[in-house]
């Protein structure tokens, strides 16, 4: 179990931080007062760019989408602002109904958040509230219509605030985490567009349109994860329920429904390609399908294949283990 919860951490590439000092988990009340004041993100709407998030708050957000299955789940961040960072130390859930498109916070979930962090406080934690995550299962890490609207009124009245995306689905079939952060735009600003492309994701054909119309009105920050010696203990325990709920599952069962969306996904995308590609040669009028259309189709048939095969091998693994240890057993038995 050991061995495997350090599997986890270098697969998301959590970085040990000074363990004598424990510096992130650290808080200057009026140092934090004085960024507030500053602020610095109004002159630049891209002033953060970074976002370090503790193994513990990680792994709970993690735990808390998965928990949700199909329908989306909401829940705050808790910590504090460093320079162009978000320093996230810890998370907690909000008692919201989500749906399998959208997630909206209530009145009472209002109410838990404001007693939440009051006792935070009470006790001696002083990290306020740097933003909200919520879950995207099985089609990948971005902002909706509603969750742009969402991020954009958060900031208005609470900034600095930061949105966080989990994809618990592709998280099980990937193992590593599928998780985005991001900030929207303000009002009329046009960003710059450049010639790079994002890190690649394989967004449903049904979400295409939602994607597209929203993207230019935020960007996303790069994500990493610590931990500290404050997190051992903490971590140990969590990892102890995430593991076994991890080792009794199946990736290909548990994620069989989330693997056929995908597969049919897939197909209605090259079906449309390959129907685009017949009309323009038969001199029909010129379609919008193109080199790097197909090339994305290319890239998600080979993702789901290669998440295929992770699940398969996955398996695997585990009867070789598993069932050897229970055979000597039958045997004696038998005897």
């Amino acid at each position: 179990m050991e061995g495997s919860q350090r599997a986890w951490e270098l697969e998301n590439a959590v970085k040990l931080v000074d363990p004598h000092r424990d510096a992130l988990y650290s808080y200057d009340e009026a140092e934090q007062k004085a960024i507030s004041n500053e602020r610095p993100w109004k002159d630049d709407p891209n002033h953060f760019k970074n976002v370090r998030i503790s193994a513990v708050a990680l792994l709970k957000m993690v735990m808390h989408a998965r928990s949700g299955g199909s329908l989306e789940i909401m829940g705050l961040m808790q910590g504090k602002i460093a320079g162009d960072t978000f320093v996230v130390t810890d998370a907690f859930r909000l008692p919201v109904e989500g749906t399998e498109t959208r997630v909206n916070a209530s009145a009472e979930a209002d109410e838990y958040s404001a007693q939440y962090l009051q006792s935070c406080r009470d006790n001696g934690r002083l990290e306020n509230a740097v933003g909200w995550y919520h879950s995207h299962p099985g089609y990948g890490c971005w902002l909706s219509g509603i969750d742009v609207s969402t991020q954009k009124l958060q900031q208005s009245f609470q900034d600095p605030f930061l949105a966080v995306v989990i994809d618990p689905d592709r998280t099980i079939s990937a193992g590593k985490v599928e998780i985005g952060a991001f900030r929207t735009y303000p009002e009329n600003y046009k960003p710059a567009t450049n010639g790079g492309d994002d890190e690649y994701q394989t967004i449903p054909l049904n979400k295409i349109a939602d994607f597209g119309a929203h993207a230019s009105r935020y960007y996303s920050l790069e994500v990493s994860h610590y931990k500290s010696s404050l997190d051992s203990y903490l971590l140990e325990l969590l990892w102890n329920k995430y593991w076994v709920s991890t080792l009794s599952q199946s990736p290909l069962f548990t994620n069989r429904e989330y693997s056929s969306k995908q597969m049919l996904d897939l197909s209605q995308k090259i079906e449309n390609a390959e129907k685009g590609l017949q009309v323009h040669a038969r001199g029909g009028p010129s379609t919008n399908v193109n080199d790097s259309q197909l090339d994305k189709i290319v890239r998600d048939s080979n993702k789901i294949a290669g998440e295929e095969i992770t699940g398969l091998l996955a398996g695997d693994i585990k009867a070789k283990l598993f069932n050897g240890v229970r055979a000597p057993a039958v045997e004696t038995q038998v005897r």
